[in-house]
């Protein structure tokens, strides 16, 4: 944040959100003497010219929108020469895992939101319990047809990233556990892609990749506009 901070007087910074948060984001700015713009824009079709951006920064945008592939490209053709994107998506689970994730999210689509939250007390409590246990498996041969892999794990951790997202950790309260869980089923766009299909988006935009960094939850990439 301090970095930020220092670096931020000596930039011309555009903040576009498709809701009205950028008017929070804009009063918060303002809080803190920073002079910025803000705009409430769909990042598909923003109303700039072609190469007129240095640097894009997207941190768990592309992947709520109705394309995370058009949404790169979108923005990557707002960039100048040797400009860079950096950006975060998640990435793609398991079989078990993408069918749980696809279900629960369109299960809560017709809910209102309070009925949602309540909808998904009873999959954070299950978190709860299983970190709870404190307890690890051995899972002797990696099992290819559910892509788990070999090793020991903690049961919570196994069920969290290969069955569904109940997420656990000791010193939060429980409605902060269960907001993790709703802020990740609730969105009617919440896209999950392969490091392999990342890749082949960029080098289509043109983008020459200089750092990634795969995890099991995301992809972080930070690349270099060629032309």
């Amino acid at each position: 944040m301090e970095l930020f901070d220092s670096l931020l007087p000596h930039v011309r910074y555009l903040g576009i959100d498709v809701s009205t948060a950028v008017d929070t984001a804009a009063e918060r700015f303002a809080e803190r003497g920073f002079q910025a713009a803000f705009m409430q824009a769909d990042i598909c079709n923003l109303p700039l010219p072609a190469g007129s951006v240095d640097i894009i920064f997207s941190e768990g945008v592309l992947h709520h929108t109705d394309s995370t592939k058009q949404a790169l490209a979108s923005l990557a053709r707002l960039l100048k020469k040797g400009g860079r994107f950096m950006f975060y998506v998640y990435r793609r689970k398991g079989p078990l895992r993408e069918f749980t994730d696809d279900y629960v999210r369109q299960k809560l689509q017709p809910m209102a939101p309070e009925k949602a939250w309540e909808a998904l007390e009873p999959l954070t409590k299950l978190g709860i319990a299983l970190g709870k246990l404190n307890a690890e498996i051995d899972i002797p041969r990696p099992i290819d047809l559910l892509d788990i892999p070999a090793g020991r794990i903690n049961i919570q951790r196994l069920f969290y990233w290969h069955v569904a997202k109940a997420f656990y950790h000791p010193e939060l309260s429980f409605a902060e556990m269960n907001h993790i869980n709703y802020d990740w089923y609730a969105p009617a766009n919440a896209a999950r892609q392969s490091p392999e299909e990342v890749r082949r988006w960029c080098a289509e935009c043109d983008l020459s990749i200089e750092r990634e960094v795969v995890e099991d939850a995301g992809i972080t990439i930070i690349a270099r506009k060629m032309t």
